[in-house]
């Protein structure tokens, strides 16, 4: 038995521990450990900076990396919100009584042990331990050797609190940061019940490929805003600006314009506002033609095949134009990721049949895709997005991740 199956088997068995324990006492402890977050801020800022100190400031991934006062004060603000909500757990799904006096019931139950691969973001060690621990499942975190300094500070303060209420610090495992744990995990089916991979599309394809263990994909977003032949333009611009500027490195953060073409004469209007944040624009040659005189020169290219189906997470955006709906709906249903998309439109018999006929886990009329987000859906936090249809689909919060059982209790009744 190697090193990390020794941990996930003592994982495992803290697993148990845990599905016994009171929603009181796990409360306790989520308060717990989000004031020792608040404490042990600068501390956290410390290790953080010697991350960020490895990353090239222009990569994407660094504002995922980058930690700061505010953001820890959320964190912690978070697994407050989390201990607030009423617990998944041993809720009554079904009742029933057979004729032949029977009793069944069926209530939900933790997942078990669940494994969640991220890459460049320690608020996810946080955020899907205190998912995790609420709902009373045991979590097995591999982060990305990029957040490596992040993670174990993180960890090592949860483990404190743990240690100083008597409870198992293997409900929560930190594998190692180097990829050969990733390969571990993936094939650990006898101490793991689920993995959620949260990252590039290459980590999901990966993961996808390489597991054992059940997988739910969550996290790659290719995004898109249709603006509708009937749209109010001033709608369009704010909803774009704030799905692409707020904060790009997200997944939620939009990729791409489809614009009908009755539309091109604000196309101008619609994007100035983001060569104020330097987006840099690829577009088709109808939109490029209607920006080329008053977009930026710096900023504007013409598009090519690559830069649709692209997930920028940058201030990058491409735009395609379409000649009516059905147009779009095709571009879309071709190059989305099936995460979040969104229509800006006036008239009501387009905004109904988009919002039925789009096929993504979040899809929204006049608004920006930007609150696609756990704490936004009223989940308290999230473990990820899933793009899948099976089990779960878009934010992931308490009541995805629980299972069920039946119960069935007789009085010495047996089959003919």
């Amino acid at each position: 038995m190697t090193d990390i199956e020794a941990a996930l088997a003592a994982t495992r068995n803290a697993s148990r521990t845990l599905a016994s324990m009171s929603n009181d006492a796990i409360n306790e402890a989520l308060l717990a450990v989000a004031d020792a977050l608040d404490q042990k801020s600068e501390e956290i800022l410390t290790e953080n900076r010697k991350d960020l100190e490895r990353m090239d400031s222009e990569d994407p991934k660094y504002d995922r990396l980058l930690l700061d006062a505010d953001r820890i004060k959320g964190i912690a603000t978070d697994m407050r919100n989390i201990s607030a909500l009423k617990s998944p757990i041993g809720k009554e799904l079904v009742s029933r009584t057979l004729d032949n006096g029977l009793k069944l019931s069926k209530i939900t139950t933790p997942i078990g042990v669940i494994g969640i691969i991220y890459e460049a973001r320690p608020n996810v060690t946080a955020d899907a331990f205190s998912l995790c621990f609420k709902s009373q499942n045991a979590c097995a975190l591999k982060g990305g050797s990029d957040a490596e300094a992040s993670n174990k500070v993180i960890v090592d303060c949860i483990h404190e609190v743990l240690r100083n209420l008597n409870i198992p610090e293997e409900v929560l495992y930190l594998l190692p940061a180097d990829r050969e744990a990733v390969k571990e995990l993936l094939h650990a089916q006898d101490y793991v019940d689920l993995v959620i991979p949260r990252g590039s599309q290459d980590l999901i394809n990966f993961v996808r490929q390489e597991a054992t263990v059940p997988t739910i994909e969550t996290g790659a977003g290719i995004v898109h805003v249709y603006v509708d032949a009937s749209a109010d333009v001033k709608k369009a611009t704010d909803i774009i600006f704030n799905a692409k500027t707020r904060r790009p490195s997200v997944c939620n953060a939009v990729d791409t314009v489809v614009i009908h073409k009755s539309q091109l004469g604000s196309l101008s209007s619609i994007v100035s506002p983001l060569a104020e944040k330097s987006v840099q624009i690829f577009a088709d040659d109808k939109a490029f033609a209607s920006l080329k005189e008053s977009y930026p020169s710096d900023l504007l290219s013409l598009a090519t095949d690559e830069h649709f189906g692209t997930e920028f997470l940058s201030l990058k955006l491409s735009i395609k134009t379409v000649p009516d709906l059905e147009a779009a709906l095709e571009h879309i249903a071709t190059y989305s990721s099936g995460h979040s998309e969104s229509i800006v439109a006036e008239d009501n018999e387009v905004i109904e049949k988009y919002l039925k006929l789009v096929d993504a886990a979040a899809v929204y009329a006049n608004a920006s895709t930007a609150f696609t987000d756990g704490a936004q859906f009223g989940l308290g936090a999230e473990i990820g997005i899933s793009t899948q249809k099976l089990h779960a689909r878009g934010p992931m919060g308490l009541e995805e991740l629980t299972s069920y059982k039946w119960i069935i209790r007789g009085d010495g009744q047996i089959r003919s």
